[in-house]
């Protein structure tokens, strides 16, 4: 399968970024959604070897949490984002972040899956 890769990528605003894909969709997110969904294992949890870990709960708090500093590709599959909190652990593949999109298009899409 020949997943869209984004063309694009541009922070909109302080608290907002869109990519547009190869398929010429356009994605937007909200930096707390991105924040809040990353998927690293300090963050989501993993399993290995049948034991899972899950982390305590975030503290929503801290200062520059939702704050975007970087975006960095990794490779020719992924976003990394560095936030103004010091975390940049998470990898974002484009499978990924598609899912992530809540437009009504992407939320069709899925239901109809």
């Amino acid at each position: 399968m020949n997943f869209p890769t984004p063309t694009q990528v541009k922070q909109v605003s302080s608290s907002e970024l869109s990519i547009v894909w190869s398929d010429t969709h356009t994605s937007p997110f909200s930096m707390k959604r991105l924040r809040d969904e990353c998927p690293c294992a300090g963050c989501n949890g993993e399993t290995i070897l049948l034991k899972s870990y899950r982390p305590p709960d975030p503290d929503l708090e801290v200062p520059g949490r939702y704050e975007l500093k970087g975006i960095e590709q990794v490779g020719g599959y992924a976003l990394k984002f560095v936030w103004a909190d010091g975390h940049d652990t998470g990898l974002y593949t484009w499978e990924y972040l598609r899912g992530l999109c809540k437009c009504t298009e992407c939320s069709l899409d899925r239901k109809q899956k």
